[in-house]
């Protein structure tokens, strides 16, 4: 109502949400990161996330795998180390040894929401709830 779409803010059954879908390297400090309405599903940001980031692999959860993000990493030559849906009728084949690093993401989604202003969202724009992001994350 009234631009709330402008500023990432979507009705989920929990109430007005945002969704962080975040990119980490190998260290788990962020590169870079994009806000969605938290009715919005998180691949449709991932092909924004991954646009011109150099990587050998990408590690995902199961809310990734889709044919269209793995078409676009395996263009790219980036491996795909996401589990495969249940639902799918050909299973694909993931690394579970390199799957097991993506508590790197887990460990900053952790730490970011120790900071009580982004895991509220206290800001009513997203220009000054992305500062937030990228102080808490400096």
């Amino acid at each position: 109502k009234r631009g709330a779409y402008d500023q990432a803010i979507g009705r989920s059954r929990g109430g007005l949400t945002t969704k962080i879908v975040a990119l980490v390297d190998a260290l788990g400090t962020l590169v870079r990161f994009v806000l969605l309405p938290g009715h919005r599903h998180d691949s449709i940001a991932a092909p924004a996330l991954v646009e011109d980031a150099e990587m050998k692999a990408l590690l995902a959860d199961k809310g990734f795998d889709n044919n269209h993000l793995r078409g676009l990493l395996s263009q790219r030559q980036i491996q795909a180390v996401i589990p495969p849906k249940a639902d799918r009728k050909e299973p694909i084949a993931c690394d579970f040894a390199m799957y097991r690093w993506r508590h790197l993401i887990e460990n900053f989604f952790c730490d970011l929401k120790q900071f009580r202003a982004i895991a509220t969202r206290y800001d009513k724009t997203d220009v000054s709830f992305m500062a937030w992001i990228f102080l808490r994350a400096a």
